[in-house]
């Protein structure tokens, strides 16, 4: 398969922003002042801000905003420490009938007239009957419950690499059927891996899914977050995941003035597309699900492998406290994840934030995750109005999704993609 770059912006097709600044003209070129504020958080710049902004703004709200909850009470308003430390809460176990029946249906896919691949995984083409009923559950548990599930078994060295592709379409076809496109090359599948030859070859620094250093909590781009784990590494690369009505919980109860800066519009996101930008919200509140969070540090703080364009403003210093106080809730009620082998993890990406550890390679033990987004449009949060084009970029029908790459040995590094908006982290 290959892959056709575009030849003009794909923003130029999406949906009409519904912020009051879509993809707004760039002001007069200029050093602009920044608050200091990394990608990464660094809790004693992010504690000094605290104190200075309490001297400067005594009076700053001290109730939540009209029609938002005082607090959430639901299954997916956890803590790390609800849970105990080998994951049984949250963790399925394919035994060996339900592990034959994934054989058995991979072989009955293959065995299928013509040349089928990725797009033609589905419940029909690919059976587990025996299995259906509580994949089915594990769907409404990601969308209604807790928000997450590890399903833990698989033995990927056993297939080839279009092999446990197929495989883990099919699995996750019960769970959320429909696929998401990753990139604006119509990039299907991510895989998420350490591309260190790549750096010394094309001497720059890829984006977070190609490198091995940590990643701070953030949101991606979907409703359903997928990953399996091919291999892990020699040491590292824990998953971290976080809820976000418990953060919300959280703020609501102790700085409730930071819920006002964090449903604002006026948030800029770098569209790291020639100076343009665009302002939303970070938290929303879904009709029928309550307040959940859609954002990732990159486009709002910059990075050093992904620097603002100097024309795109600055966030102030009330939002460098806000977003900061979002990461840290969110280290402390966390529930650290050690993925194995084979593990599928899966969860509500508006339901909670993620991160990862860094890691370190060796030998034979190299991280490899294949990432998936996902939506059960059936089961789906309905999309805030603010988050429509999102949602389009990437379930919609456009002529990017309808390339349909599906990239089955490696993911090209992101240093080779031109356009990298639609990243994360």
């Amino acid at each position: 398969m290959t892959t056709t770059m575009p030849q003009a912006c794909p923003l130029a097709l999406a949906p009409k922003l519904s912020t009051n600044k879509d993809l707004a003209p760039a002001p007069a070129p200029g050093d602009i002042p920044r608050p200091d504020i990394s990608w990464f958080p660094d809790r004693k710049v992010f504690l000094n801000r605290v104190e200075a902004l309490k001297l400067l703004y005594p009076d700053r709200p001290t109730t939540i905003p009209a029609g938002w909850p005082t607090q959430l009470n639901m299954a997916r308003a956890w803590s790390g420490s609800d849970f105990s430390d080998d994951g049984k809460e949250y963790i399925v176990q394919f035994d060996q009938a339900d592990l034959a029946e994934i054989d058995e249906a991979l072989v009955h896919f293959k065995s299928l007239p013509g040349d089928l691949g990725p797009d033609d995984v589905s419940k029909e083409t690919f059976p587990l009957p025996g299995l259906e009923e509580r994949l089915e559950a594990i769907a409404q548990e990601i969308h209604n419950g807790r928000g997450f599930v590890v399903l833990r078994g698989l033995q990927p060295d056993k297939w080839t690499n279009m092999e446990n592709i197929l495989v883990y379409l099919g699995v996750t076809s019960y769970i959320a059927e429909k696929r998401g496109m990753q990139d604006f090359d119509g990039r299907m599948i991510l895989h998420i891996q350490a591309v260190v030859e790549d750096v010394k070859k094309h001497g720059a620094m890829p984006n977070s899914p190609y490198v091995a250093r940590a990643q701070p909590f953030h949101t991606d781009l979907c409703d359903i977050l997928s990953l399996y784990a091919l291999n892990t590494a020699k040491y590292g690369g824990e998953s971290f995941l976080a809820s976000s009505a418990q953060i919300y919980n959280e703020l609501a109860a102790t700085r409730p003035d930071i819920i006002h800066t964090l449903i604002k519009d006026d948030w800029i996101f770098d569209e790291f597309w020639q100076g343009q930008y665009h302002t939303r919200p970070l938290l929303f509140n879904f009709e029928g699900q309550g307040p959940a969070f859609q954002f990732s540090r990159r486009p709002l703080t910059g990075s050093h492998f992904s620097p603002h364009h100097p024309d795109v403003p600055a966030m102030t210093e009330i939002q460098a406290e806000a977003l900061d106080a979002v990461f840290f809730a969110a280290q402390k009620h966390k529930v650290e994840i050690k993925l194995q082998k084979g593990d599928m993890m899966i969860f509500n990406n508006f339901a909670m934030l993620h991160a990862r550890s860094s890691f370190h390679d060796e030998g034979e033990q190299r991280r490899h995750m294949l990432r998936l987004w996902l939506r059960n449009e059936e089961l789906m949060w309905k999309t805030p109005r603010e988050l429509e084009r999102l949602s389009w970029e990437c379930y919609g029908d456009h002529e990017w999704r309808a390339k349909r790459v599906w990239d089955i040995e490696r993911s090209p590094p992101e240093l080779r993609v031109k356009y990298r908006r639609a990243s994360c982290a």
